[in-house]
C-alpha cells in the first residue's frame, strides 16, 4: 500500500528543478495549448496516448464526407480505425463538427459526418470560414496535416494525395496537399497520388517543395492509387516499417518544415489493371469537362464516375488500398514511437551521467495570510482596527526546498497542491525552484520529508532508504505529526531528524520511552532533557538535530575526531565512537529585528543540509544553518530572499567570530 499511495502523491507533483523538457512533456504541453484555443476538441483516448507518448495515427475525413456513399463510408471508417487499433496505435480521425475541430471521433460523430448532406470539404483556406460559421466538414489531406501537426501527431494515413491535375500546366489546378507537404512536418502514408492526376508533374512539384518521397516495399515504382504502377520512379524507397520510421525520425529530428510522403502500393491481389483504369479516367475527364466541373469538385466526380465505369472494381481497389495503408501506417507509427522512446532513454541516461543527482524534498506548500494591527491597542465594540494583511508562502517542505535552492543545491520538490486561485501565485513565487523531474528518489544524495506527508508515503520512502542506502532527513513539522515514522520500524531507516524539544518528547512517548511531564526552560536543563530524549534514538539514527529557538541548536550523535559527524554512513563505520552532544548558540537577533519566526527552523536545517551536501565539516554546516536562520528571522517571508550562496557560505562562516560549541558526553 505504501508504494500505491506514493505514486498517487507523485501524480500530484508540481515543482522540481532542472532545465531539460522531455518530448513527452512537450507533447502534453502541445495538447494543452491546442485545447486552450477553443476551436479544438481532442478525444480523451487520443489525448491520453499523446501525453503518454504512445503511437497515434491521424486519419482524414474527406474520404468519409466526399469519397464514398453512405453507409459504405461509415463501415469503411470503422474498419480503418479498427485496423489502426489492431496494429498497436490509437486512431485519431480528424473532422469538423458544428464549427469545432475534432481530433478523434466517437462512433456517433463518425455517423454524423458519414450521413451529413451538407458537409464542407475543408482544406487550409477553408478553416476560418467553416469554423466561424459553425459548419461541419471533412478535412482533406492538407487540412488533416495542419491539425495533426498542431496536435503533435507525426503520422497520418490517407488513401491518396491530391496533386497536379491533368493539363495543370494550363489551368494551374494544383492541389493544396502538395504545398502543405512542403510546409508541414507530418509523414503522410498514402497509395501515392490519385491516378486521375498528372503523376509526373506531381512528383516534380513535390521535389520543388522539398518533400522527401519514398516508395514502400520492394520496388521504387511510384504507385498511382488504384494501380501499383504509374510509369514513374520515386526518388527513394524504404523496405519496411522500421526503415520508414527511421526516415521519418530523421526528417523530424532535423527540424525541417516539410513533410514526408511514404507511397504504399495497393495490394497485388486487389490492384486494378492500369490500362482499364486509364481508359475509364479519360472517359470520366471528358464528362467532367463537358459538364463544366472544376476545382475541388473534380476529384469526387471523377472517383464516382470511375466506380460506375469499372463496375465497382475501382471502389474495391480503393477500399483495399485504404485498409492496407492503415495497416502499414500504424506499423510505421509504432516503430517510430519505439525509436523516439529509445532516444529519450539514451538522453536521460546521458543526463544522469553528466548531472549530479539532486536532493529530494517531499512535503507541504502553504499559502499563509498574516494580519498585523497598526496600533498596539485593539479597539473593541465593533470598531475598525487599521492594519496590514500580507500573503506569504510557507510549508515545511517548500521552505526547505526554497532555502536549499537559494544555497545552490537545486532540490527536487514533490508536493500536492490544490486547484484553486492560489496555485498560480505559488508557482510564480517558486519559479526559481521549478523545472523538470530529472532524478528519482533512489539516486538522490539526500531525501528530506516532512510531517505533512501521508504516513504511507513516509513508510514507502523509508523502505527505499533501506533498499538503496539513502540518506533521509525527517522534519517533524509539529508535535502532533512528529511521531508518524515512529508508529512502526520505518524510523530506523532515517538518517537525521530535526525536532524541537516538544516534538522530541512526543516521539519518545510514541516509542514507549520515559518522558518528562514538564519541559524545562533554563538552557542547562533543556540540554539535559534533550540529551536524555535523543539518546535512545541514536541506536539507529546518525544524528538528532534538536532546534532550541533562541538558545540555538543541539547536535546529538557520534563524535569522530573531536566533532559529531553529519556525513551519511559515518556512524556505521565508527561503532566505537562515543555518543556526544554539542550545543551551538544562536546568532543574536533583537526582538525589534524579528519579523517572522515561521521559517527560521526550516532555514536552520536547510543551511545545515546544504553544508552536508557540499561536504563541509560539522562546525561549518551548523553555522551555515545559523546564518540562514538569522536572515529569515528578519524577513517578512518564511525564507529570506537574502539567503544565497554568498550570504550563507563557508567563506561567510570563516569571516565571522563564533562562540565555541560546548560538548557533553552522552554515554
Amino acid at each position: 500500500m505504501g508504494s500505491i499511495h506514493m505514486h498517487k502523491m507523485i501524480g500530484k507533483i508540481t515543482l522540481s528543478l532542472g532545465r531539460q523538457v522531455s518530448s513527452v512533456a512537450r507533447g502534453a504541453t502541445q495538447v494543452r495549448r491546442l485545447l486552450h484555443g477553443g476551436y479544438v476538441r481532442i478525444h480523451p483516448s487520443v489525448q491520453e496516448a499523446l501525453v503518454e507518448g504512445r503511437p497515434v495515427v491521424a486519419l482524414e475525413s474527406t474520404i468519409i464526407t466526399h469519397g464514398m456513399a453512405y453507409p459504405l463510408n461509415l463501415s469503411m471508417a470503422r474498419e480503418v480505425e479498427e485496423i489502426v487499433r489492431t496494429n498497436g496505435a490509437v486512431p485519431a480521425t480528424v473532422g469538423i463538427l458544428r464549427g469545432q475541430i475534432h481530433v478523434g471521433l466517437t462512433d456517433e460523430e463518425l455517423e454524423f459526418l458519414a450521413s451529413s448532406k451538407n458537409a464542407v470539404k475543408v482544406s487550409r483556406r477553408d478553416f476560418p470560414f467553416v469554423l466561424s460559421q459553425g459548419l461541419s466538414g471533412g478535412t482533406t489531406v492538407s487540412g488533416t496535416m495542419i491539425v495533426a501537426h498542431k496536435a503533435g501527431i507525426p503520422v497520418f494515413v490517407t488513401g491518396g494525395i491530391g496533386g497536379v491535375h491533368r493539363h495543370g500546366e494550363n489551368t494551374l489546378d494544383v492541389s493544396a496537399d502538395l504545398t502543405e507537404l512542403g510546409r508541414t512536418p507530418v509523414a503522410v502514408v498514402s497509395a501515392g497520388a490519385k491516378s486521375i492526376l498528372d503523376i509526373g508533374r506531381t512528383l516534380e512539384y513535390l521535389e520543388t517543395q522539398g518533400v522527401c518521397v519514398a516508395a514502400f516495399g520492394e520496388s521504387r515504382e511510384f504507385p498511382a492509387f488504384f494501380s501499383r504502377q504509374s510509369g514513374f520512379q520515386a526518388p527513394y524507397h524504404v523496405q519496411d516499417e522500421e526503415e520508414a520510421a527511421k526516415l521519418i525520425d530523421s526528417a523530424l529530428g532535423l527540424g525541417l518544415s516539410s513533410g514526408v510522403l511514404i507511397a504504399v502500393p495497393c495490394p497485388q491481389e486487389r490492384a486494378a489493371q492500369g490500362q482499364a483504369i486509364e481508359e475509364a479516367i479519360q472517359q470520366a475527364l471528358s464528362q467532367a469537362r463537358s459538364k463544366g466541373i472544376t476545382g475541388k469538385d473534380v476529384t469526387p466526380f471523377l472517383l464516382q464516375k470511375l466506380t460506375e465505369l469499372t463496375d465497382g472494381k475501382s471502389l474495391d481497389s480503393n477500399l483495399a488500398l485504404i485498409q492496407n495503408n492503415a495497416r502499414v501506417g500504424s506499423c510505421i507509427a509504432v516503430a517510430l514511437s519505439k525509436l523516439q522512446k529509445a532516444r529519450r532513454k539514451r538522453s536521460q541516461r546521458g543526463q544522469k551521467d553528466m548531472t549530479a543527482p539532486q536532493p529530494v524534498v517531499i512535503g507541504g506548500i502553504n499559502v499563509d495570510f498574516i494580519a498585523k494591527a497598526q496600533n498596539p491597542e485593539i479597539l473593541g465594540g465593533g470598531q475598525t482596527n487599521a492594519g496590514r494583511v500580507r500573503r506569504a508562502f510557507g510549508g515545511v517542505g517548500r521552505n526547505l526546498a526554497d532555502c536549499l535552492s537559494r544555497l545552490g543545491q537545486a532540490p527536487l520538490l514533490l508536493s500536492a497542491v490544490g486547484k484553486d486561485e492560489h496555485l498560480e501565485s505559488v508557482l510564480h513565487y517558486c519559479h526559481h525552484m521549478v523545472s523538470q523531474f530529472k532524478e528519482n528518489l533512489c539516486q538522490a544524495p539526500l531525501v528530506c520529508i516532512d510531517g505533512n506527508v501521508p504516513l504511507s508515503t513516509i513508510q514507502y520512502v523509508c523502505q527505499l532508504a533501506r533498499e538503496h542506502q539513502l540518506a533521509v532527513c525527517y522534519e517533524p513539522t509539529d508535535e502532533n505529526k512528529a511521531s508518524k515514522p515512529f508508529l512502526s520500524d520505518s524510523w530506523k531507516a532515517l538518517t537525521y531528524i530535526s525536532p524541537n524539544l516538544q516534538e522530541l518528547r512526543a516521539i519518545n512517548r510514541t516509542l514507549g520511552n520515559p518522558v518528562p511531564a514538564e519541559l524545562p526552560s533554563r538552557l542547562e536543563d533543556v540540554v539535559q532533557a534533550a540529551v536524555a530524549l535523543a539518546c535512545p534514538l541514536l541506536a539507529h539514527l546518525q544524528c538528532v538535530v534538536v532546534t532550541l529557538g533562541a538558545h540555538g541548536v543541539l547536535l546529538c550523535g557520534r563524535s569522530l575526531g573531536g566533532s559529531i559527524s553529519l556525513h551519511p554512513g559515518a556512524h556505521k563505520q565508527a561503532a566505537a565512537a562515543r555518543l556526544c552532544a554539542a550545543h551551538y548558540p544562536a546568532i543574536p537577533v533583537s526582538r525589534e529585528e524579528i519579523v517572522n519566526v515561521s521559517g527560521a527552523g526550516d532555514s536552520l536545517m536547510a543551511g545545515i543540509l546544504a553544508g552536508v551536501l557540499a561536504k563541509h565539516d560539522t562546525g561549518t554546516c551548523v553555522r551555515m544553518g545559523l546564518l540562514a536562520a538569522s536572515l529569515s528571522l528578519r524577513s517578512y517571508e518564511p525564507i529570506s530572499p537574502d539567503i544565497s550562496t554568498s550570504s550563507v557560505s563557508q567563506e561567510q562562516v570563516k569571516s565571522r567570530s563564533w562562540p565555541e560549541a560546548k560538548v557533553w558526553k552522552m554515554d
